[in-house]
């Protein structure tokens, strides 16, 4: 069975491919990379997959049995890119399409979700079968700039007590894993989330006991907040997007508590303090 990962050469996607060498043979899988030569260290093969020329994509996906689609990182030209895929899939005979969505991507009020939704339709409508990996917030996107927030003392935010149910980036990734390498989870939507549950203020906690020093939380109102992260060198469109972040926090769209990401993978998921204490050490 060979299994074929896109965006193999991402964050999410390195760490698939190295729990998946652990699973499997790396002779049976194949990273989908638009640029070949930067998955040379990978240690699998390597297939020219460039979401913007679909007549080749088929091609790429030929005597693939499972695909692990994780989500494109152009926003707004994501669900024309992940359409391309899943008819590329269709004419080369995929198995299975395993797709990282967003935790209730069909709710959530994160301005990401629409290109979510619009994959997830076209994955039911296309006769493939499917898995559907909704995946919470990655911890790991709460640990920018943290020398210079333990430095200053402040953590500043815009999601008042609003509550993040996150896990390491790894955890999703082995949660991928075992749905890609086993069997009876065909049709199923998996919502999914870390066990330990954290505001902000929460943050400031835990990084004032790793750092040994004094952090508090300062909450602004979204406009300021968003201000705050363009004076900081932040592109206008990502301070938006990070400021609508903190909104849908206080709105609760990151919060789970079903426990379905600790079930799959068989242990608890990576804790914040773990996460703040690894990121802080490389610094």
């Amino acid at each position: 069975m060979k299994i074929g990962v896109t965006g193999a050469t991402g964050q999410l996607g390195r760490i698939v491919i190295e729990k998946l060498k652990e699973k499997i043979a790396a002779d049976n899988i194949v990273a989908l990379v638009r640029t070949p030569e930067k998955a040379a260290g990978l240690g699998v093969e390597a297939r020219i997959f460039d979401y913007d020329q679909p007549e080749t994509l088929a091609g790429a996906l030929q005597g693939i049995d499972k695909l692990l689609l994780i989500s494109a990182n152009e926003i707004g030209r994501r669900a024309a890119q992940h359409i391309h895929v899943i008819e590329a899939a269709k004419q080369a005979g995929v198995g299975q399409i395993v797709y990282t969505s967003l935790l209730r991507a069909d709710t959530s009020t994160i301005g990401l979700a629409g290109e979510h939704v619009v994959t997830e339709k076209a994955l039911a409508e296309s006769g493939i079968p499917f898995v559907i990996m909704r995946h919470g917030w990655y911890t790991e996107n709460n640990m920018g700039m943290l020398d210079q927030v333990v430095s200053h003392g402040v953590l500043m935010g815009a999601s008042g007590e609003g509550k993040t149910s996150s896990a390491a980036r790894a955890d999703y990734a082995e949660a991928d894993v075992v749905v890609l390498t086993g069997e009876g989870h065909s049709g199923k939507v998996y919502e999914l989330a870390g066990d330990e549950t954290y505001t902000m203020s929460d943050i400031a906690a835990v990084l004032t006991d790793v750092a040994g020093k004094p952090v508090q939380y300062m909450n602004l109102p979204a406009g300021e907040y968003e201000t705050m992260l363009v004076n900081a060198g932040l592109p206008a469109f990502v301070a938006q997007l990070y400021a609508g972040f903190h909104v849908s926090t206080e709105n609760g769209d990151l919060f789970d508590d079903g426990h379905q990401l600790s079930n799959l993978i068989g242990r608890p998921t990576t804790s914040l303090k773990t996460v703040i204490s690894a990121t802080l050490l490389k610094k």
